[in-house]
């Protein structure tokens, strides 16, 4: 059937082109000039320019209306209500350009649409305009450089050990996530991918005795909320992206490489259900780069609760070297 639909819309795009290529013989034999422009017609696209400004700013009030409770839920982590604010200040800069530059796009392409009676002006340059479109824009883009900078340092700079943290190591592997915890020593053992085999499918080095109280879980992952939280991610095969949405969270797991991040998770999974209204809401972990055919399947739930839950969960776990 799909092939049929096909084959049906190539004939018809065929049959238009024929269709235009004959309507264009057929003046020329008339003898009118096909390829130059009359005042009517330049009138015409005039008119139809102000016509597609109304449509375009009514199709653009139409998408906020209808999608713009299509955003994310309220930010689940400390540093995401500065992404969330940075993404506001960002938007009360570029919609208003937006706005005017397609209104004087449109307008200008209806004002000075062409005329036998008016000549246009040679205008090289001007040194003013040059400076005005450039301090400008730079001016705005450092503004929103620095807004944006507390927060990257924020979520760059690593958590010193001597304050409590939880450090977890996320690794990418097609097509799943895994999750690794340092033991109660609070460091991760050695790993790589040499050492991949059987169960140990992230590369934990077994020999390494910082390692054998680590823990490793596949599903899902627990943080406890208003605790900062290290992460460090690395990937066994390709290039693979972390990324958790509802904390405003992204970073590339790279092979051969460790990367890093951190933040305060501030609201529980249970009280997100209750604000997004969703009983079967749940925090995500999904890949952001393109790994494969299954990508779009590789995603690990996240469970955020109260300190007490999580260190009970995580009492649960088995270590490395139980395993």
């Amino acid at each position: 059937m799909t092939i049929i639909i096909t084959i049906v819309i190539l004939l018809i795009i065929v049959t238009g082109v024929q269709i235009l290529k004959i309507a264009e013989l057929r003046a020329i034999s008339q003898g009118e000039k096909i390829y130059e422009i009359s005042e009517k017609e330049s009138k015409s696209q005039a008119y139809l320019m102000l016509a597609f400004l109304v449509f375009y700013f009514g199709f653009f009030i139409w998408q906020v209306v209808n999608w713009g409770d299509r955003l994310l839920p309220v930010s689940a982590s400390e540093h995401g209500v500065g992404i969330d604010s940075l993404m506001t200040v960002t938007m009360w800069f570029i919609i208003p350009v937006f706005v005017l530059t397609h209104i004087f796009l449109f307008w200008f392409a209806y004002k000075y649409a062409y005329s036998s009676k008016r000549k246009a002006t040679f205008f090289s340059h001007s040194n003013k305009l040059e400076m005005i479109w450039t301090i400008v824009p730079s001016l705005a883009l450092t503004v929103l450089i620095l807004y944006g900078l507390s927060n990257w340092n924020k979520i760059m700079t690593p958590i010193a050990e001597d304050q409590e943290h939880v450090l977890i190591e996320l690794v990418g592997q097609q097509f799943s996530w895994g999750a690794r915890y340092a033991g109660e020593d609070g460091k991760l053992g050695r790993a790589n991918v040499n050492y991949i085999e059987g169960t140990n499918f992230i590369g934990v080095d077994g020999s390494d005795e910082n390692a054998k109280d680590d823990k490793i879980v596949k599903g899902e992952f627990h943080i406890p909320v208003n605790v900062p939280v290290q992460f460090v991610m690395r990937s066994t095969d390709v290039m693979h992206s972390a990324y958790m949405p509802h904390f405003r969270a992204q970073m590339n797991c790279v092979p051969g490489l460790k990367t890093q991040f951190n933040f305060v998770p501030t609201i529980t999974s249970k009280e997100m259900k209750e604000i997004t209204g969703n009983d079967e809401f749940e925090y995500i972990l999904l890949c952001n780069k393109i790994c494969g055919a299954a990508h779009y399947n590789m995603q690990m739930n996240i469970i955020v609760e109260s300190k007490e839950d999580y260190e009970k969960w995580l009492a649960e776990q088995k270590t490395f070297a139980a395993n």
